[in-house]
């Protein structure tokens, strides 16, 4: 059974959201870091590629315009699409791909969006510390604020009137919307939690945190319904099936743990990747399939009543998780710092960052076939031994202000002298480089 579906894998594509069928959705160019699930049975996928994708066959219509890695999506009654990440901003798609709005105000990252349940307000959670309340019909929004830590995830309640945020500060606090103040601290678990499920009907919140603590509280009287804490961390994603009756719970350890929930026995516990984290979870609409988002560029799902006779996710050894002392230097200072977004041959391929290839001599922000920030449209930076070596020594947020490339340094100058040589040498095209 395994080599069949593993064979599968690799030779069919079903139709997104197919029932009982394994498959996979392929054309991102780095990690899947969310997944939403429309009623119509279309798929959306972020990615740390900067991009959105809705899939309704083989070939997705691709959202283009966020300046970092995408972290959160959701449908939205109306049609449109919700997204966020990096770049500080929640960004609204019409269905064909169109930029209908850009939302700004919060001044970090946003990890999570929540609908509410008549539709009429999306919620943020912010590494700022924040939670923003987005109208839908573009007016104002209102910032939560009292959480001494990053907000990553919010759920609201089934009146509307409600919302759970959990945070980094180890809390998680219930909201009231009708004042925009904090009604109650739930919980302090102690640890930072990361993950959040509501099921208002079934009168429990379940939580995921740092330390793989994965509980379930009766939200009338705090109470634990059920630990379902396993031995690995952290719980980075967590999802219910439509009919409420499945918990998918993704840890740092490319596990999920689907739990039913009316007994809260674990039914399945599965090795969704070969190595790395589960970042994404979504259950398609008949529940028989979870679909998982990992390190591989590829969303998978799997029937769930099969899990157990599938393959994981074929990351196999991501260049950035390569063993340190199998490379040179130069190559290992690539391979950890620019790898994830950058190539080192024609085309950007969906990734992150531009192609490096052909780099030295060459204006930074000309790649044609990348869309640049502002910072660097227009730049009269030429990257060559010295540019390289400034921009990792001082990092690219003090020599570029306002890049989206991620805020890194290379300390040493002989690391960086040697990360110079080995681009020199493997970005020149071929005829200069014999």
């Amino acid at each position: 059974m395994r080599k069949a579906l593993a064979t599968s894998a690799a030779l069919f594509w079903a139709t997104s959201g197919a029932a009982g069928d394994f498959f996979t959705l392929q054309g991102h160019g780095g990690p899947i870091m969310g997944i939403a699930v429309a009623d119509t049975d279309q798929i959306a996928t972020v990615s740390f590629d900067n991009a959105v994708g809705l899939w309704s066959d083989e070939t997705p219509v691709w959202f283009d315009g966020h300046e970092a890695a995408v972290n959160a999506v959701l449908f939205a009654p109306d049609g449109r699409i919700y997204s966020a990440g990096d770049d500080f901003t929640l960004r609204v798609w019409g269905a064909d791909g169109t930029a209908d709005a850009v939302r700004e105000g919060h001044k970090g990252k946003v990890v999570s969006l929540a609908l509410s349940p008549d539709g009429t307000a999306v919620a943020s959670a912010s590494w700022d510390g924040s939670i923003g309340i987005w109208p839908v019909d573009g007016s104002a929004p209102v910032f939560l604020t009292g959480h001494s830590g990053p907000v990553n995830d919010v759920a609201f309640t089934r009146d509307g009137m409600g919302l759970y945020s959990a945070s980094a500060d180890g809390s998680i606090r219930l909201w009231d919307l009708s004042i925009n103040s904090e009604r109650q601290r739930v919980i302090e678990h102690g640890f930072g939690v990361n993950e959040l499920e509501l099921n208002d009907d079934a009168g429990w919140l379940a939580y995921g945190a740092v330390d793989g603590g994965t509980r379930v509280l009766d939200i009338a009287t705090g109470d634990t319904l059920a630990d379902l804490t396993l031995e690995r961390r952290p719980i980075l994603s967590m999802a219910v099936s439509p009919d409420g009756a499945l918990l998918a719970v993704g840890d740092g350890e490319g596990y999920i743990m689907v739990v039913e929930t009316p007994d809260w026995r674990i039914a399945r516990d599965f090795r969704a990747t070969e190595r790395g984290p589960v970042w994404a979870l979504a259950f398609s609409n008949d529940g028989t399939n979870i679909h998982a988002g990992g390190l591989d560029p590829r969303m998978y799902s799997w029937p769930i009543a099969a899990m157990g006779d599938a393959d994981p996710m074929a990351t196999g050894s991501p260049s950035f998780l390569q063993a340190a002392d199998t490379m040179p230097n130069g190559e290992r200072q690539f391979m950890r710092k620019c790898s994830i977004c950058h190539t080192l041959t024609p085309g950007s391929a969906r990734r992150a960052g531009p192609s490096l290839y052909d780099l030295f001599g060459r204006q930074a922000g000309t790649v044609e076939d990348y869309t640049y920030s502002d910072a660097l449209n227009g730049s009269e930076i030429i990257w060559d031994d010295d540019t390289i070596d400034a921009l990792f020594d001082i990092g690219p947020e003090h020599y570029v202000p306002g890049t989206k490339m991620p805020m890194q340094r290379i300390t040493g100058a002989q690391d960086r002298a040697d990360l110079v040589t080995y681009l020199r040498k493997e970005t020149a095209p071929e005829e200069s480089s014999q």
